[in-house]
């Protein structure tokens, strides 16, 4: 009974998260959620609109976050879901700009080339988990939280992500 009584206290207290205290706990992960954006989409404009993006949605949403401690893994989640859905987009549009652009994709080490392309190729579940952990330097314990799966689930998918991505290379 007691734990129900702060629970509703705390979903009421994140009702009334005011603007100034929702964007001060915001601010604090915004080096976190540029960092994972631009893992995803890897150009910095188009990181800072997905974080952008992300921001927005939690704002309007926040009053579905139903444990305060979870914000930050909420706040990760959302912006994964804005990087897929700008991938997503992109897939559909091909900008003439990147036609053009080819000689400078000529500059990068063959090897970060084979390293992008065997990512693209992996499925999203295992392109998601390897790129938390190598690209972020999350554990295993948050990533399971990020993307709200058991432990063991995240190291199965880890394991088959290397697998894969050995394969590839």
């Amino acid at each position: 009974m007691v734990e129900r009584t702060m629970n509703t206290a705390n979903t009421a207290d994140l009702a009334r998260m005011d603007e100034k205290e929702f964007f001060q706990r915001l601010a604090v992960e915004h080096r976190k959620l540029y960092a994972i954006a631009y893992s995803y989409l890897r150009s910095e404009a188009d990181a800072l609109e997905a974080v952008q993006e992300a921001s927005c949605r939690a704002w309007m949403k926040r009053k579905q976050l139903k444990n305060e401690q979870a914000f930050t893994p909420w706040l990760l989640r959302i912006t994964i879901n804005c990087c897929m859905d700008e991938l997503r987009r992109k897939k559909r549009v091909v900008p003439a700009e990147k036609l053009e652009d080819k000689e400078s994709h000529e500059m990068r080490s063959s090897d970060r080339l084979d390293l992008e392309r065997a990512m693209n190729r992996m499925k999203p579940k295992y392109r998601h988990v390897v790129m938390l952990k190598y690209y972020q330097d999350m554990t295993t314990p948050e990533i399971a939280k990020v993307l709200n799966k058991p432990e063991g689930t995240i190291k199965t998918w880890l394991r088959e992500g290397l697998k894969l991505l050995r394969n590839y290379l």
